[in-house]
């Protein structure tokens, strides 16, 4: 067996067991969760971010944007968070085909998660599944919420640099602005561009991002992309590296963790809530909500 040949069964026989320990981490409990755990590993990982009301491309793009920077050795894994049944809590988990098809050719390793009940467009288990992931040893992790286009403080608060990508439709951007979501994003992205109103659209959300300018604050660029356009996902891929390095001159490092690491626990304190709420006793409907909410909060004391 020749080098080459050698070091990539290596390097398969370890996706696939992350992958395994992946499955367990996503449908693990809180107190799974906790033996599971792994710790960062000594570089941290680029973590980049796609958000978006569905239906603005963000699967086919993330996938190009893979594509375009594992072409310069970076080692990459994309975390593609997909919408849940809230009848079943299944998922179609579709993101996984789309970017299967751009990356045939890759390096790149790809995982699908359902949402579950998860309210901000992510997952579960995701602070543990990033955690997994970075601790492999991965350069950069692209991560794609469900695109609810609401609520993206999650999101924000577990990546580097959030990329908000938008379809050149009006109420794309009627929803994008109401919502507050561009004040969170770190580049916007008016994406399949060679439809009608993509450039106007572009024009009419730098208008709005110059305020930002005004108030001493950092002016997200406004790029128009399309999925088979290389020099637009080139544009995309050069703006990820400048924020990068705006943040590194800007933002205290020390403090981006214990955020991180304030919000993992968050989640995890959410979750244990949740497991504890379904598991009250049969005579539950008769207790008050005070009396219910010191049931909880005694048994989370007691979980020491």
């Amino acid at each position: 067996m020749s080098d080459a040949s050698e070091t990539a069964s290596v390097v398969g026989i370890g996706r696939r067991q992350l992958a395994r320990d992946l499955s367990k981490i996503a449908r693990a409990s809180v107190a799974e969760s906790l033996q599971l755990l792994r710790e960062a590993g000594t570089v941290p990982a680029r973590r980049i971010g796609f958000t978006g009301p569905p239906g603005a491309g963000k699967s086919t793009l993330i996938g190009r944007v893979a594509k375009a920077r594992a072409a310069r050795d970076e080692s990459i894994a994309i975390i593609a968070i997909d919408p849940s049944s809230p009848a079943t809590s299944g998922a179609l988990l579709g993101d996984r085909v789309r970017m299967d098809a751009v990356l045939a050719d890759t390096d790149v390793f790809i995982r699908s998660l359902p949402s579950g009940w998860s309210a901000d467009g992510l997952s579960d288990n995701l602070a543990d599944v990033l955690a997994a992931v970075e601790a492999d040893g991965f350069g950069e992790i692209l991560l794609e919420s469900v695109g609810v286009g609401q609520v993206e403080n999650g999101a924000r608060a577990l990546v580097d640099t959030l990329v908000l990508a938008l379809g050149p439709q009006s109420g794309d951007q009627i929803q994008a602005m109401k919502a507050g979501v561009l004040e969170t994003a770190d580049i916007v992205v008016v994406n399949k561009c060679d439809l009608p109103g993509a450039e106007r659209m572009a024009q009419d959300i730098r208008n709005v991002l110059e305020r930002n300018r005004a108030n001493g604050r950092r002016v997200a660029p406004v790029l128009l992309t399309r999925a088979n356009d290389e020099a637009s996902i080139g544009q995309l891929s050069n703006a990820i590296d400048e924020h990068t390095q705006w943040r590194a001159a800007h933002l205290d490092v020390a403090r981006v963790a214990e955020t991180r690491k304030r919000f993992h626990v968050r989640s995890l304190l959410t979750r244990r809530v949740a497991e504890l709420i379904d598991a009250l006793p049969d005579d539950a409907p008769t207790a008050s909500v005070a009396e219910l909410y010191a049931h909880i909060a005694k048994q989370i004391s007691g979980s020491g």
